[in-house]
């Protein structure tokens, strides 16, 4: 009884956080070229020219929300999200930059990952489209959506994104060593199996 309770309790914050997140106020267009430009000077040794990271320790960005990805940037300049690299990356951006870097990231194709083991994945979609009930851990596809694709803002793109990144994500996200309250009382219920398997799954979403 407790853990169903748990699990109702911990659905109630995913989905109070999706109805009363509030919508930002419109903001002008950006400067797609500018952002390109950006991107070829500042992002693309490490996520390459075209938001497809060539290394599993780099994100994809390509087709990645552009309000998320403009989020992310403005958290690793002001420190709430902790990262040396990034930090020094972001230090030199204006809010308008990154809102035009992301801009341009969004709009690039994705060339996926994928799932390398059958076994592992099959375990991960279970997870993603119907959680672990025994351990009060809400589905995925909730928030993330059924194919990945996330929800502008609120919760980025995982399809495609590499297995050993998002692996880390979410163990960084358990120990609290990257904070987010909602991901943090989800993850921390997973064990390394399930994160595994998870991100396993997400990798060939498509």
């Amino acid at each position: 009884m407790r853990a169903i309770r748990g699990w109702a309790g911990l659905m109630a914050i995913v989905y109070a956080t999706l109805a009363h997140g509030a919508a930002p106020a419109p903001l002008a267009k950006p400067d797609v070229e500018r952002g390109k430009a950006i991107a070829a000077g500042v992002c693309a040794a490490c996520h390459g020219p075209d938001g497809n990271s060539p290394a599993p320790a780099n994100p994809i960005l390509a087709s990645q929300h552009a309000d998320y990805l403009a989020a992310q940037l403005a958290a690793y300049k002001s420190g709430a999200r902790a990262n040396p690299i990034m930090a020094g990356m972001s230090a030199t951006l204006t809010p308008e930059d990154m809102r035009n870097v992301s801009a341009w990231f969004s709009r690039q194709v994705a060339k996926p990952s994928a799932a390398k083991d059958s076994g592992l994945a099959a375990r991960g979609q279970q997870i993603w489209r119907g959680g672990i009930r025994q351990g009060s851990v809400p589905a995925c596809a909730g928030c993330h959506g059924a194919a990945g694709a996330g929800i502008p803002v609120q919760y980025p793109r995982l399809a495609g994104q590499y297995p050993e990144l998002t692996f880390q994500w979410l163990k960084a996200f358990a120990s609290g060593g990257r904070a987010n309250s909602v991901m943090q009382e989800i993850a921390v219920r997973m064990s390394e199996a399930d994160m595994k398997a998870v991100s396993e799954y997400a990798a060939g979403l498509r």
